[in-house]
């Protein structure tokens, strides 16, 4: 990650921080492909503690159900990197911890691992909080460093861009 995209990164992690810091909502994540990054974005910003709960690195099948209550047959019918389990992960984040805001990552960083269909650099990011659950699948290029960097710039910005709306 270059110097420019850490700044960047940080201002987007210091405006996530404000906007759920005005509301008293907490953050938690549960990621897959991105292995614990969200939330050592979040957590590299001073006083994160008053804003994030948790973070949830469920990297196997196994610990997706374990953690965040995924069931195994939602993995098993649409395989774990899909909309559904994006979503079953959000959702299990929140039912897991505190939090009142959840982000979770699956996808495939590479170099291996694509299987038909789901190319090296897809990745679904889902988001929720209060009721409001959507995820967006997208298709990173670059290194498998560059395919999760590009997975958690997307989910700040994201939850950011959603909750300023509000």
């Amino acid at each position: 990650m270059t110097d420019t995209t850490a700044l960047s990164l940080r201002a987007m992690t210091a405006q996530l921080a404000a906007e759920l810091q005005q509301r008293g909502w907490m953050l938690a994540t549960a990621e897959s492909c991105t292995g614990g990054m969200l939330a050592a974005a979040c957590t590299d910003l001073p006083g994160s503690s008053t804003w994030f709960d948790r973070g949830f690195v469920t990297y196997s099948n196994a610990a997706k159900t374990e953690m965040l209550g995924v069931p195994a047959a939602l993995i098993a019918a649409h395989g774990a990197v899909s909309q559904e389990v994006a979503q079953a992960m959000a959702a299990g984040a929140l039912a897991h911890s505190h939090a009142q805001v959840s982000i979770a990552t699956t996808g495939i960083a590479g170099p291996g691992g694509a299987t038909a269909g789901k190319p090296v650099g897809a990745v679904w990011i889902a988001w929720k909080y209060q009721q409001h659950c959507q995820a967006q699948l997208f298709h990173f290029s670059g290194s498998r460093e560059a395919v999760r960097a590009q997975a958690v710039h997307c989910g700040l910005q994201k939850i950011t861009a959603l909750l300023t709306a509000q």
